[in-house]
C-alpha cells in the first residue's frame, strides 16, 4: 500500500514537473516576442503558488481547470503591422487611392513598385518627451532612416513654440519651451504639420492620407501590398485653416504608438506636393526620395528640402545650375534651392564636405536641421533677430537638441564669434582642427567661421 502511494506521489511530482516545464518553455518565447514588438493576447498562464494544490486531474484546491499547454497555440500581435483602423470622417471630400496613384508613389518614394518600408519605418511616429519637463518640446527621435523627418518636424514644432505665440521681435525665453504641456504639444504638432503640407501645395491647397478599413487595390503582380497604403483615403483641402482642423481632430493618426505617423505624413507630404511637380523639381542627379542604406531606407536630399522649403530640390546651393549638354555636361540644370524659409539647414561630415548655400544657412528664423555625420539634429536660438542684425551675432547662446533618448536636458552653446582661441591652439598644433573638435562645433563653424565655443561644462558630444 505505501509503495502504491509513493509511486502515484512520484507520478504527481512528474507530471507537476511537465507543466512546470511548459510554463517556462512559454515564458521564454513570451520575452522573445516582447523583444521584437509582438505581444500575447489572452495567453496568460499563472504558475501555481503551492503544486500541492494541484491534483492530478489538473484542478486546483478551488475547483478551477487551468489552462493546459500542451497543444495551446498562443496568439500574439504585431502592433506596428497595420495601423490602427480609421472610420473616414463623411463631408470631407475624402477619396480612396487608385492603382495608378499606388504605383506611382511607390516609384517616387523608393524607385520601384515592389520595396516597402520596412519595421523602423512602420513603427515610427512623432511621440513627445514628457509635458513640463526640460525637454517638453521635444519629438523622440530614434536612430533609423525616419529620424531626417521627425527632426525637421521638430524643427517647425520649435518654431511655433517660441516665435508664433509672439510675432513681435522680442526675443522668447527658453523656459518657454520647459512648461509645455500636452495640449500645446499637439498643438504646435499640428501647425507644424499644417504649414509643411500647405508649402508643399505653394499656399493654395494640402491632401491628408488616413487609413481607413477598406482595402481599395485589388492584387497585382506589378505592386507589392502592404497592408495599409492599399486602404488609404486621401482628404483634399484648399482652405488652410481647414487642413489645421482636420489634423488637430486626428492628430492621433500621426502620434499613437502604432499608427504609423511619419509614413502617413510622408505620404500626405507627396500628395500636397503632387506628383507633377515632385518630377518637375528633381533632376537627373535624383530620381526617388530615398535611398536603401546599410539596410534602411534614409532620406536624400531631395527630401530634406521638401520638408524645409516645400520645394524636392536635390541640392543645397542656391538656385539652379544650367548645363550645356553639348559641353559633355548633364542634360538639364540641377534643382538647388530658391528662395529662404522659416527654417534653415546646416551639413558637416568628417568624410563629405557639404557646401550650403546662403539661402539654407541664413533661414528667416534662427532654427537649423542640421545633419552632421550623417545624424539628424536641431540648432535654435531664443532670439528673433540674431540672423536680421549683425551685432546680435558677436556673442550669443545656441541650443543644441539630437534626439537621441539619453539626452535629458537642452545642450546650450555660447557662440563667440569675434574671440579665436580655438585657432591659437591650432597654430600649436598643426594638426588637422576636424580632428581635434567635435563635430558639433565643425558644424556651427560652417555658418560663423572661426567662432569659439563654450560648452558650458557640458561634455561634447558628436
Amino acid at each position: 500500500m505505501d509503495m502504491k502511494l509513493s509511486k502515484e506521489r512520484d507520478s504527481g511530482e512528474g507530471d507537476l514537473d511537465e507543466i512546470n516545464n511548459k510554463i517556462s518553455e512559454l515564458d521564454k518565447w513570451r520575452e522573445i516576442f516582447s523583444r521584437r514588438g509582438l505581444q500575447f493576447k489572452d495567453t496568460t498562464l499563472k504558475k501555481s503558488q503551492d503544486s500541492r494544490r494541484v491534483d492530478s486531474d489538473g484542478e486546483d484546491g478551488a475547483g478551477h481547470t487551468l489552462a493546459k499547454p500542451r497543444g495551446h497555440a498562443p496568439a500574439f500581435c504585431a502592433p506596428y503591422s497595420i495601423p490602427k483602423a480609421l472610420l473616414a470622417p463623411t463631408g470631407r471630400g475624402g477619396s480612396p487611392i487608385t492603382q495608378h496613384t499606388a504605383l506611382e508613389l511607390r516609384r517616387v518614394l523608393f524607385g520601384t513598385t515592389f520595396q516597402v518600408f520596412n519595421y523602423e519605418w512602420k513603427k515610427s511616429h512623432f511621440k513627445f518627451r514628457e509635458a513640463f519637463s526640460d525637454l517638453s518640446y521635444a519629438l523622440e527621435a530614434e536612430r533609423s532612416g525616419s529620424r531626417a523627418v521627425q527632426m525637421a518636424i521638430q524643427a517647425h514644432v520649435i518654431k511655433h513654440l517660441l516665435f508664433t505665440p509672439s510675432p513681435e521681435l522680442a526675443s522668447p525665453s527658453i523656459k518657454r519651451l520647459h512648461g509645455v504641456g500636452q495640449k500645446q504639444q499637439e498643438g504646435a504638432l499640428g501647425s507644424a504639420l499644417t504649414d509643411i503640407l500647405w508649402m508643399a501645395g505653394e499656399g493654395e491647397k494640402a491632401v491628408i492620407s488616413l487609413v481607413t478599413t477598406d482595402s481599395h487595390l485589388p492584387p497585382s503582380v506589378d505592386y507589392k501590398m502592404d497592408g495599409y497604403t492599399e486602404r488609404l483615403q486621401l482628404f483634399h483641402f484648399t482652405e488652410k485653416a481647414e487642413l489645421q482642423n482636420f489634423i488637430s481632430e486626428h492628430i492621433n493618426c500621426f502620434k499613437d504608438e502604432g499608427s504609423h505617423g511619419v509614413i502617413l505624413f510622408l505620404y500626405s507630404l507627396i500628395f500636397s506636393r503632387t506628383l507633377t511637380r515632385l518630377h518637375e523639381d528633381l533632376d537627373r542627379s535624383t530620381s526617388h526620395l530615398l535611398q536603401l542604406s546599410l539596410g534602411n531606407f534614409i532620406c536624400r536630399q531631395a527630401l530634406i528640402n521638401l520638408l524645409l522649403t516645400g520645394r524636392a530640390s536635390p541640392n543645397v546651393f542656391n538656385g539652379d545650375l544650367d548645363y550645356n549638354a553639348g559641353s559633355g555636361g548633364m542634360e538639364g540644370p540641377l534643382r538647388g534651392v530658391l528662395a529662404r524659409s522659416d527654417v534653415g539647414f546646416l551639413s558637416w561630415s568628417r568624410e563629405q564636405h557639404l557646401q550650403v548655400g546662403s539661402m539654407l544657412k541664413t533661414p528667416k528664423l534662427p532654427i537649423w536641421l542640421c545633419n552632421i555625420n550623417g545624424t539628424y539634429s536641431i540648432f535654435f536660438s531664443t532670439n528673433r533677430l540674431l540672423l536680421s542684425d549683425w551685432k546680435m551675432e558677436h556673442l550669443f547662446d545656441l541650443f543644441f537638441y539630437s534626439g537621441q533618448p539619453s539626452q535629458s536636458k537642452t545642450v546650450t552653446l555660447t557662440i563667440d564669434t569675434h574671440s579665436h582661441h580655438w585657432e591659437e591652439g591650432l597654430r600649436e598644433d598643426e594638426s588637422d582642427p576636424e580632428k581635434r573638435f567635435p563635430s558639433v562645433e565643425m558644424t556651427v563653424r560652417t555658418k560663423w567661421e572661426g567662432a569659439a565655443i563654450d560648452w558650458h561644462g557640458t561634455i561634447p558630444f558628436f
